[in-house]
């Protein structure tokens, strides 16, 4: 099933993929693209057959961020250029990332390559990141162009990283390499680029034997947190869990467990 040239999406077994297709040009973030993987997303709803979602891109690499050759046409003013840029993050970049928060499955990010501008807030929108060791994240936006980071980028990487090393990174610009992003906490794993595949599948089977509110309790949990002082926090966590030991997941967890089983959750 595909959503555009510039947007695969598939389904098989309960896993939908949905791969970034303009590897000539390390997929970037055109608005067709963006406007493509949003109706990818909107697939992801309405199939509830779709227990995890896998997001990946074509090529070399997964995303070289916003495409600024688009921006050099002869006759682009400074002023079109803003409303340009403003248009594809309000209506492309921005409810990509809001989409991808709010998705009802798990969503796995496999990386490769160069992960860049937008696209590093597009891969951390995900709830787990995997990167190829080949893969480096890379904000170019303060000492090469003069902006800020955008599509969340800033938001995801202080809260993983704090305020120090997301400062640097944004105002220095180095690439950050698989490796390191692993071991600071800014992703789930490192692992060689041929062996990629074989573990995004792993998770995605993980992830989809999952109880179908899994990510979007556990997304809503850990912003709680982010905010709560530690009483707001067991309030909140005391409501939720009374709503859900009273549902059907508890229910097959609990005759699991009972019975030295492996649950087998209500789909969605």
């Amino acid at each position: 099933m595909t959503t555009s040239d510039l947007v695969r999406y598939d389904v098989a077994d309960g896993v939908a993929t949905l791969t970034l297709n303009d590897p000539g040009r390390l997929n970037p973030l055109t608005m067709p693209l963006l406007q493509g993987a949003l109706q990818a997303l909107q697939q992801v709803h309405d199939d509830r057959s779709v227990r995890v979602l896998v997001l990946q891109g074509a090529g070399r690499g997964f995303c070289s961020g916003a495409d600024l050759s688009s921006f050099t046409a002869e006759g682009t003013s400074a002023a079109g250029r803003a409303e340009a840029v403003s248009d594809l993050l309000e209506h492309g970049g921005g409810p990509l990332v809001l989409a991808l928060n709010e998705l009802p499955v798990p969503v796995i990010c496999a990386v490769h390559g160069a992960v860049a501008g937008g696209g590093v807030g597009l891969a951390l929108a995900a709830d787990v990141v995997i990167a190829a060791r080949s893969a480096f994240f890379y904000l170019p936006f303060v000492p090469a162009l003069g902006l800020v980071p955008d599509m969340g980028a800033a938001w995801f990487l202080q809260r993983a990283l704090g305020p120090a090393r997301a400062k640097a990174l944004t105002l220095l610009g180095e690439r950050l390499g698989a490796e390191q992003a692993a071991a600071w906490g800014l992703i789930w794993a490192c692992v060689d680029d041929d062996r990629l595949a074989e573990e995004t599948t792993r998770l995605a089977t993980r992830l989809a034997a999952l109880p179908a509110h899994a990510a979007l309790e556990t997304r809503a949990l850990l912003r709680a947190a982010a905010v709560n002082e530690l009483p707001a926090q067991l309030g909140h966590e005391r409501g939720r869990q009374r709503a859900l030991v009273a549902g059907a997941a508890f229910d097959e967890g609990l005759s699991a467990f009972l019975q030295k089983r492996r649950p087998v959750f209500p789909r969605r």
